[in-house]
């Protein structure tokens, strides 16, 4: 569990570094680096309750497109953080839909690759 949030937390922090539209608006690494994992906790709400209703609700879209429906509906899960994170006054927005599709695949690859390593790791305990 830890290590999906950590995974999670990372590619957020990736895509926030390199997607020009994702950003915190704080200089300050350290608060940077909890704003970030505090939107990690509100990503992982969202993608724990709203996600699976967005791929119930699309399933056909889904599979017609061959799972690539699926960024769109993580691009608007990264605009939903954003908005909602922006309620709670934390200071971490997403500008627009090229910036939130950007985000997605980054944050998607990300945590494809890090969950993919702590699940190799896991294997040989």
């Amino acid at each position: 569990m830890f290590a999906r949030f950590f995974a999670s937390a990372a590619a957020l922090g990736v895509a926030t570094w390199l997607v020009p539209g994702i950003h915190t608006g704080i200089s300050d690494t350290w608060t940077k680096v909890w704003t970030v994992a505090a939107v990690a906790v509100i990503f992982g709400i969202v993608n724990s309750v709203v996600k699976p209703l967005f791929k119930f609700a699309t399933a056909p879209l889904i599979f017609f497109s061959l799972g690539l429906f699926l960024l769109v509906i993580n691009a608007l899960l990264l605009m939903l953080v954003s908005w909602i994170a922006g309620m709670l006054g934390l200071s971490w927005q997403v500008v627009d839909w090229p910036a939130a599709f950007w985000g997605a695949l980054i944050v998607s690859v990300v945590s494809f690759v890090l969950n993919a390593f702590f699940k190799k790791g896991e294997e040989h305990r």
